[in-house]
């Protein structure tokens, strides 16, 4: 069993790295924060840490991004935006140089426009396409900017050598010797800064539940909502390695990678029963994976219009995109529980798909589906 880092650490050496990483050079961070515990507590110890160097010393930018896949569970999208906001406040306030980005994909790569315009499957194990298109790629669009503008960036994460086997030796692989920093694994000019990585689950605890949070939240709330929904963090994703969310995870509602979704479960069992929309769905499209379901709702040609055969020596063919009555129909239901969860949750305001994708999925029908009725 992993030992706690603070059997070798104090508190004080911590934060002194972490100053140390910080004036060793003029390189931005870019700190991912997905509102999860470790997120949370690398934020936080960061912050603490930086708050007690002077003024003159504050002078390298510090970006704190976020991802807003637009099928994030709403509940931590209102968490995760009013936490970036108070950030906000609080950098001002004590004249940290700290900004906030909350990273949306592009409309031609939403969930909505690539599952129901172009007639992408659900995601799963195997075809993954989510990942790249609603996390990395909007990641990886900042980073580069950053680089584009600076020559050289930071990235800091929550990740932690503790969570897992080969969490641990994909860390180690990266390590560079005699240094505090590791490679990152796509950018030559972008390194990873990880404060966490000997922290065990019973520190990031007891850090968040013994130190005062500087934005002004109450760490409390993160570890209720953790027990609420039986639910670990869905880690801001960086490469393909990160495990998809979902399961007992905050991720998207939307999630088929995983069997079931048992945070969205728990939250509808503990009262939050405006969800239930959203439960029916994730549903709907979790059964289009089943082979006798699948035959119903796939075309049979793929998108560039060739029947393909399975490599296998069988006479089966390979799934095309989503029939277009499957996604009219869809479509359709998802509207339906738009207007049902604004009449029945918390904010009557809740888009669950919005008008530029509508846009973008209408364009994709008339143009390459032959909709000329302009169903949407």
């Amino acid at each position: 069993m992993a030992k706690s880092v603070f059997e070798t650490r104090t508190l004080k050496q911590i934060y002194d790295e972490v100053r140390e990483v910080y004036l060793s050079d003029n390189r931005p961070w870019i700190l991912g924060f997905s509102g999860g515990k470790d997120s949370t507590c690398m934020a936080q110890l960061v912050w603490n840490a930086l708050s007690e160097l002077p003024a003159e010393d504050l002078q390298k930018r510090f970006y704190i991004i976020s991802s807003d896949t637009l099928v994030e569970s709403p509940k931590i999208v209102s968490r995760i935006t009013t936490t970036l906001s108070n950030m906000e406040d609080a950098a001002k306030e004590s004249r940290l140089p700290v900004s906030t980005n909350l990273l949306r994909p592009k409309t031609e790569d939403t969930f909505w426009v690539c599952l129901l315009g172009l007639g992408y499957p659900a995601p799963t194990n195997l075809f993954r396409w989510c990942t790249d298109r609603l996390k990395i790629r909007n990641a990886d669009r900042f980073i580069q900017e950053r680089v584009s503008e600076y020559g050289e960036a930071i990235v800091l994460l929550g990740t932690r050598k503790d969570e897992s086997g080969s969490r641990q030796q994909l860390m180690n692989l990266y390590e560079i010797k005699g240094s505090l920093l590791s490679h990152h694994s796509k950018f030559a000019q972008t390194y990873v800064y990880t404060p966490l990585k000997d922290f065990i689950t019973e520190d990031v605890w007891n850090y968040l539940l013994q130190n005062k949070n500087p934005w002004g939240e109450n760490n409390r709330d993160l570890l209720a909502l953790y027990q609420e929904a039986d639910a670990s963090e869905c880690p801001l994703v960086v490469d393909t390695s990160t495990p998809s969310c979902g399961g007992g995870r905050f991720g998207c509602w939307t999630c088929t990678v995983v069997e079931k979704d048992k945070a969205l479960t728990s939250m509808i069992e503990g009262g939050e029963d405006w969800m239930e929309p959203l439960a029916e769905l994730r549903a709907e499209l979790k059964e289009t994976q089943d082979p006798e379901k699948r035959v119903q709702v796939r075309e049979i040609k793929r998108r560039h219009g060739h029947v393909e055969l399975f490599s296998d020596g069988s006479d089966q063919h390979t799934p095309g995109p989503y029939t277009m009555e499957f996604c009219k129909q869809f479509l359709e239901k998802l509207l339906q529980a738009q207007v049902q969860v604004r009449k029945e949750g918390p904010d009557p305001k809740m888009t669950l798909i919005y008008d530029d994708e509508l846009h973008e999925i209408q364009r994709i029908w008339r143009m390459e589906r032959g909709d000329w009725q302009n169903s949407v």
